[in-house]
């Protein structure tokens, strides 16, 4: 899945032999920190699919033209804007360019180094007259500091003087032109209209409006407010030089570009360094010159400790990281390198967001024009909650402060409580297509799933009680209000209609299993909390009733609403429908689908695809995991088997999923495949799309594929246990958990669970029934007959050869075609 040539194994280091310029090895060498981030552009700066540099919530807004407008449709566009390039350092020798199209390369190397948090590069190259340069690059962007970068250059012309010129450049590429600007260019990964939804929108006017703008010795400065949103931002670089050689320096400021040129008479042999420290600050309204005061103030404590203090901090916070994160598969160092780049890419996106949202692209690139969707709760949360607990508070925070915006879009579709937007920067719903976006209620149970695991795992009732529970409360009133009773037969049941699930080739359905199921979850989530505020903590809970107009009836409504909720099911087929009409569209024959006809979404209308069962992504399967306790064995199996046939995969989302619970229902040859697929699709871009940037919910799929579908870990109603599907092929499966302050190391063998404490309280968990306790000192070693039930092969269409609906007709698969003549319609024979 991975050009190994290129891109040969490492476990710990992503190391890149050739240069291409891919805008997939962009994605694949960006650095960032969950606040700033840097693409991986060449400091040469110019041909690039896309030159980004992005911070978490820096946006623009824009009108939103529906071609037909209805009320209640979202008015407002937000998608993130390039910050001011500081990556540019070019290089002239005897005043030619170093082009890699045009250069005599003899060597070269780039490397991402995950232990010291790094990127560097490495080029020697010969230019016309023969002299012979080697160059070398590094660039981080610092977890510890979160407003500061550094870009580090030593060159050395190493058999000839020559005359060097360096020019270290700040660049407006949002509003640039040419070689200066910041648009993706059109790659393979379009298809030929240019037409694809998970890209950026492109804005023509100018975004960034100009303010202050200077220049003090060696240190430049350039900031701007944003010109809608109003958002600010700001820039200031340091250069430092060290060399032997003599030199001169010269500068230019203007409001969109900063330079400082350096000209070095360059004697063979003879190094010259540049470090060029960066800061970033932002805002959602101060005036862009304290934001350059406080870049001032970033950069004065830098000249104070010294550039190399931040490479050693570096190094050190991924020594703390990787201590709490990493998840080692013994004897595949394949599987190992791409696993912790994908955990490496959750730390960039999501450690130091503090309190803005995980975009789904990190930052990475403009894919999803920056956006925040509910891929952070379900598939990002687990992983920051088991292994960054603070992290994770920080993104529900995140959700907290949006709980304003969320009730006013409640009120505007005549619902009770809050209404979280599919996709948004801000808070305000962004996504124009309510069919897959605002009809996707899900998304409010999903952010209450992710508060109600990060409150069992940490046992952090504090946050739960202060401002946790408000968003518990006010999603709960949404279900209450967006469902209704219909009683049949003497009994009552409660029915939400009008939704999609997370399957967005089905949309604007009845009864959603996936909705219904998570809906179910939030009612009773929040009615438990609520009573045990008024029983524990009354102070808490009367802070609580005055801060949402909690009514002392609404508890019981919740858990009546949560009993009686529909979950659909079929009787004839023994499994449950995706919704309540979804038996009763034509089957999709994906097995009979040309390949260049996927994904579905780029070549067949959404009519088209609504009219069959078809899915995007596991819907169901997804219920079956996130409540799994709520599904029996049997019925898993039945479900998987229905469903797995059907789900095309369009979704980056679905693989981890579908590997969960194949491991769990026994097709582990099935698991071990989807799981590469999860694992490798930036790496392998198997979505042809990771020049956009980092399918970051992806990367957190991954740790929970191979923490709870290999390593069998639940935590169903706060009960910690574990059923292990470890691979025949993987001596050793280990990975260390937070659980209530606890630090636990597991590790699972083809005959062994061992589970350690290495820090913090004892802890009781369960493994295939049977209770454990372990404790700091006192190991639990637990013996296993197997890896669970093993079945060959995987499902197929098979089994729609005789399937017969409800109603007693029959399910055949077929393709759309589309028609050149007016058909004939025979009479029906069953």
């Amino acid at each position: 899945m991975i050009d190994r040539e290129r891109y040969p194994v490492d476990p710990w280091r992503l190391v890149e032999t050739r240069y291409d310029e891919e805008g997939v090895s962009e994605t694949f060498f960006s650095v960032g920190n969950g606040y700033l981030g840097l693409r991986g552009n060449h400091i040469e700066g110019r041909g690039a699919h896309e030159h980004g540099t992005f911070i978490n919530g820096l946006h623009e807004t824009w009108p939103i033209r529906h071609a037909e407008q209805a009320y209640g449709f979202a008015e407002v566009g937000q998608t993130i804007v390039n910050a001011p390039d500081a990556k540019v350092m070019r290089v002239y020798i005897d005043d030619e360019p170093l082009s890699f199209d045009e250069t005599e390369i003899h060597e070269y190397s780039r490397v991402l180094d995950l232990r010291t948090g790094v990127l560097e590069r490495t080029v020697v190259w010969v230019t016309p007259s023969g002299k012979k340069v080697r160059m070398h690059d590094e660039r981080i962007v610092s977890f510890d500091e979160r407003h500061l970068a550094v870009l580090r250059l030593e060159l050395v012309v190493e058999n000839a003087d020559a005359p060097v010129t360096i020019s270290c450049q700040l660049l407006n590429r949002q509003d640039g032109a040419g070689i200066y600007a910041g648009d993706p260019m059109a790659t393979a990964s379009e298809n030929k209209t240019g037409f694809d939804p998970r890209k950026a929108e492109r804005i023509t006017e100018r975004v960034l409006q100009p303010v202050e703008y200077w220049q003090d010795g060696l240190r430049s400065a350039l900031s701007y407010r944003v010109t809608d949103s109003g958002m600010t931002v700001a820039v200031v670089a340091d250069h430092i030089v060290e060399t032997e050689n003599d030199y001169s320096s010269r500068t230019l400021i203007e409001p969109d570009i900063a330079k400082n040129v350096f000209r070095v008479q360059a004697k063979a042999g003879v190094p010259i360094r540049i470090s060029k420290i960066v800061s970033y600050h932002s805002s959602r309204g101060v005036p862009p010159r304290e934001l350059v005061d406080r870049c001032r103030r970033s950069l004065d404590r830098v000249g104070v400790e010294g550039v190399d203090a931040l490479f050693r901090a570096q190094a050190e916070w991924l020594r703390a990281f990787w201590e709490r994160s990493d998840v080692r598969i013994a004897g595949h160092d394949d599987l190992q390198q791409a696993t912790r780049w994908c955990l490496f890419q959750l730390a960039q996106a999501a450690s130091r967001a503090d309190g803005t949202g995980v975009p789904a692209k990190g930052l990475t690139g403009s894919g999803y024009s920056g956006h925040y969707f509910w891929d952070t709760e379900i598939y990002v949360l687990p992983f920051l909650t088991y292994t960054s607990p603070q992290w994770a508070k920080n993104a529900l925070r995140a959700r907290v402060l949006m709980l304003p915006a969320a009730r006013r879009r409640a009120a505007q579709l005549n619902e009770a409580g809050a209404l979280f937007p599919w996709r948004t920067i801000n808070g305000e719903e962004a996504s124009a297509y309510y069919a897959a976006g605002t009809a996707q209620y899900h998304i409010n149970a999903d952010i209450s799933f992710a508060l109600g695991k990060y409150v069992r795992a940490t046992g952090d009732v504090e946050f739960l009680r202060r401002e946790g529970a408000d968003i518990a409360v006010e999603t709960a009133r949404l279900w209450a209000t967006l469902g209704f009773w219909r009683g049949t037969n003497g009994t009552s049941s409660f029915h939400i209609h009008g939704v999609t699930g997370p399957d967005e080739y089905t949309t604007v359905v009845n009864d959603n299993l996936f909705t219904n199921v998570m809906a179910r979850y939030n009612l009773r989530f929040a009615a438990r909390i609520v009573g045990e505020m008024a029983e524990q903590d009354p102070a808490a809970y009367r802070a609580l009733v005055e801060r949402t107009g909690l009514d002392a009836g609404e508890r019981d409504a919740w858990e009546r609403a949560a009993e009686a909720i529909h979950i659909p099911y079929s009787d004839s087929l023994g499994i449950h429908p995706q919704d309540s009409f979804f038996l009763e569209r034509e089957v999709w024959d994906l097995e009979g689908t040309p390949a260049d006809k996927r994904p579905l979404l780029l070549h067949y209308h959404p009519l088209v695809i609504y009219r069959f069962q078809v899915l995007k992504q596991a819907d169901v399967v997804l219920a079956l995991f996130l409540q799994g306790n709520h599904f029996t064995a049997e019925e898993k199996l039945d479900d998987f088997d229905y469903y797995d046939p059907l789900t095309t995969g369009d979704s980056t989302l679905s693989a981890v999923v579908q590997s969960i619970m194949a491991a769990e229902v026994g097709y582990q040859d099935l698991a071990r495949e989807y799981f590469e697929q999860a694992l490798f699709v930036d790496l392998g871009d198997l979505h042809h799309n990771a020049a956009d940037g980092v399918h970051v919910a992806s990367a957190g799929g991954v740790w929970t594929t191979l923490v709870c579908g290999f390593g069998g870990m639940r935590d169903h109603d706060g009960l910690l246990s574990f059923d292990p599907r470890l691979p025949v092929d993987w001596p050793e499966l280990s990975y260390p958990l937070q659980w209530h302050g606890t630090d636990l190391r597991i590790s699972v063998t083809s005959d062994l669970l061992r589970v350690e404490a290495r820090s913090g309280d004892p802890v009781d968990f369960s493994v295939r029934g049977v209770e454990y306790r372990v404790a700091v000192g006192e190991p639990a070693v637990v013996a296993l007959a197997d890896q669970g039930p093993r079945r060959p092969g995987r499902p197929t269409l098979r089994q729609f050869e005789d399937a017969r609906r409800d109603d007693g007709t029959l399910m055949s698969p077929t393709v759309p075609v589309t028609t050149t003549s007016i058909p004939i319609l025979g009479v029906f024979e069953d």
